[in-house]
């Protein structure tokens, strides 16, 4: 038997076998499906039913950064719920049976699309109705009364933004090693104009048509069937995960960038049709979208500033990650746009 790296499947039956006897029918299978520097997904399977096993990945993390028994308290507390969410099989907290903390969920069918490429296939039509229906499901998701299913102390909403401006500045800073002309600048302004956070709900975090699973139904609709990837999930502003939507949704047109979106997809909405659709359906005031649209720019400019300020050091090796040094300064200029958007709708207002 042929064990994927960080599974050990003799030792993953024993468990299971132990903490829900009768799950597994047969010799266990599996294979890595999601790998890298996040969480490491694998499906499993015995001949005749199949699950998913998330755990963190090899080597030192911090304790912080890839929490199981987090992912697994929310996808559990959620999947009473109307958000779509794999069910929760159990959780593992002892790192003798795989080598960290674990947790085995459902598996559900499904594609996660990743690229305008991987979505030609379907359509314009099928790619308009899949795109709106991640947007209905971050509403329903956001219309989730956090107390009502034991996620009352899942975060700290207070001073969320602030908060979060902060955590990604001090990023910013353990990874500089080069001018970046606009990324003082930008953060500087996004402090400048913080909005009012609307009252707090969960918060997914990293909410793009790449974390879930999409499936057509016997009906020809493709609907959303799991959300999946809640590792950044928390509670706090519902519109960072709005804004985060829209920054996917532009179009970057970097001809071969490692950075993939689906927004040259024919059929693929636009930011302002998704926001649109986002304020009918949740009755929220978005007239701040372009702030929280900003930071999302923001954050991305750190994300991929940390892996080239990685990659110049030799940690980082692999395909594309010598462009991604010229990207940031892209993500920098679209941030500082958006906000220039802001403030000239700000003195129109005013004026």
């Amino acid at each position: 038997m042929s064990h994927p790296p960080g599974l050990d499947l003799d030792q993953l039956r024993a468990h299971l076998d132990r903490e829900r006897p009768g799950l597994v029918g047969g010799p266990l299978t599996g294979r890595l499906i999601q790998g890298g520097r996040s969480n490491l997904t694998y499906e499993v399977g015995d001949g005749s039913a199949k699950w998913v096993v998330r755990r963190p990945p090899l080597g030192h993390v911090l304790a912080t950064a890839h929490d199981m028994k987090r992912e697994h308290r929310v996808i559990d507390a959620l999947h009473a719920t109307d958000v779509p969410v794999p069910r929760a099989l159990l959780l593992c907290e002892d790192e003798s049976v795989l080598g960290a903390p674990f947790y085995v969920m459902e598996f559900v069918e499904g594609t996660p699309y990743r690229t305008a490429e991987e979505l030609a296939p379907i359509g314009a039509e099928r790619t308009r109705a899949a795109v709106l229906g991640l947007v209905d499901t971050l509403v329903d998701l956001h219309a989730v009364d956090p107390a009502a299913v034991g996620l009352g102390d899942f975060g700290r909403p207070e001073g969320f933004l602030d908060r979060q401006l902060r955590r990604w500045g001090k990023q910013l800073d353990a990874s500089r090693n080069r001018e970046l002309a606009g990324i003082d600048e930008l953060h500087a302004t996004l402090g400048r104009t913080l909005p009012d956070s609307p009252a707090p709900t969960i918060v997914h975090g990293d909410y793009r048509l790449d974390n879930v699973l999409v499936r057509q139904d016997p009906d020809g609709v493709d609907r959303i069937k799991a959300v999946l990837d809640w590792e950044m999930s928390t509670l706090g502003d519902p519109l960072t995960d709005v804004g985060l939507l829209v920054m996917y949704s532009a179009r970057l047109e970097l001809p071969d960038s490692p950075i993939s979106t689906t927004a040259s997809a024919a059929g693929h909405p636009t930011p302002a049709e998704l926001v649109e659709r986002y304020a009918a359906r949740s009755g929220r005031d978005v007239s701040a979208i372009a702030w929280y649209t900003a930071f999302a720019w923001f954050k991305l400019a750190v994300i991929l500033e940390g892996i080239h300020y990685r990659y110049t050091l030799g940690q980082t090796v692999g395909a594309g990650f010598d462009r991604i040094g010229e990207l940031v300064p892209v993500f920098i200029e679209h941030g500082l746009t958006t906000l220039q958007d802001l403030t000239t709708l700000k003195n129109l207002s005013e004026g």
